[in-house]
C-alpha cells in the first residue's frame, strides 16, 4: 500500500470489488472521471483479488455474504476500504474491529448511505427524535435490492432509538396485539420500519415523527446512483486520514 494515499497532489490508486454491479459500475466511472484517482482494478464474483491491483483503496459494493471476506483480505494488505455493502450485523463489525487492531494504520468506512442527502436526512433524524412520542421509518427501493431493511433504515432507526434511550422516552406507543403476517412491519431498537419493493424506485425513505395535533416528515429520494458518488469519492479522498473503523459517511464530514 502506498503511504502517499490522500496526500496533497499525490494520485490514489483505487480498486472497485463488484465492478459490474449497479452501484459497482457508476463507481468505476466516478473514479475515472475524479481529478487525483485511478481506477486500478475491477473485480467481480469469483475473481481473485489477489494484491487488488496494488490499490490505495478498495472500494467494496458487493452482497452480504461476501463483503466481510472482501474486506477483510483488503485489511489483511494494508489496504484502506470504503464499504457500501449493508447487511453488516454487530458481530461481523466486532470482527472487523479485532482484525484492525492487527493493521492500526488501515481505515475502513462502512456507510449506509452515500448520498449527502441522505446523511443529512439521518442526522436530522437523531436531532428530532427526543421531541416527539411516535417515529416510524419507511424505506423505498427497487425489487432487485436482496436485502430488507435498506443499511440505511437501520441505521437511521438505530440512530432514532439511542436519541431515544438518551432522552428517557419509552417504546413508541403501539396497541397491535393481532399481526399474523407482520403488516406493522419489523423493528429496529424499538422503532417500526417497512420495506417497499417497487419497480420504478431507486432508493428513497421517509421518517416519519408523531405527537398529539402534529406530524413531522423527513425525506430523502435518490432517483439515479450518480447521487451517491460524491460521497463515494469524499470517502475514498479521506478514508487514510482515518485509521480503524467508522460506521457512517458522518464522521468524514463534519456532520
Amino acid at each position: 500500500m502506498s503511504t502517499d494515499a490522500g496526500a496533497t497532489g499525490a494520485t490514489t490508486r483505487v480498486s472497485v470489488i463488484g465492478a459490474s454491479g449497479r452501484m459497482g459500475s457508476e463507481v468505476c466511472r466516478a473514479v475515472e472521471a475524479a481529478d487525483g484517482l485511478e481506477l486500478v482494478g475491477r473485480f467481480d464474483v469469483d475473481d481473485d483479488l489477489g494484491d487488488l491491483a496494488g490499490a490505495d483503496v478498495v472500494v467494496e459494493f458487493s452482497v452480504p455474504d461476501a463483503s466481510a471476506t472482501n474486506v477483510a483480505h483488503c485489511v489483511d494488505r494494508g489496504v484502506h476500504v470504503v464499504v457500501g455493502t449493508t447487511g453488516w450485523s454487530d458481530e461481523k463489525l466486532t470482527d472487523l474491529r479485532t482484525r484492525l487492531e492487527d493493521h492500526p494504520e488501515v481505515g475502513v468506512l462502512i456507510a449506509p448511505n452515500f448520498a449527502i442527502g441522505a446523511v443529512l436526512m439521518m442526522a436530522f433524524a437523531a436531532k428530532a427524535a427526543e421531541f416527539y412520542e411516535s417515529a416510524e421509518v419507511i424505506e423505498l427501493h427497487h425489487p432487485d435490492k436482496v436485502d430488507a431493511p435498506s443499511g440505511t433504515a437501520a441505521r437511521t432507526a438505530d440512530l432514532i432509538g439511542a436519541a431515544r434511550e438518551q432522552a428517557g422516552l419509552g417504546p413508541v406507543p403501539d396497541a397491535t396485539t393481532h399481526d399474523p403476517d407482520g403488516a406493522r412491519g419489523g423493528r429496529t431498537h424499538g422503532i417500526p420500519v417497512h420495506s417497499v419493493r417497487l419497480r420504478g424506485l431507486v432508493a428513497h425513505q421517509e421518517v416519519l415523527f408523531g405527537q398529539t395535533g402534529e406530524m413531522l416528515t423527513i425525506r430523502h429520494d435518490s432517483f439515479d446512483r450518480v447521487s451517491f458518488m460524491p460521497g463515494v469519492v469524499a470517502a475514498v479522498r479521506k478514508v487514510s486520514e482515518h485509521p480503524g473503523l467508522t460506521v457512517g459517511l458522518e464522521h468524514y464530514l463534519g456532520i
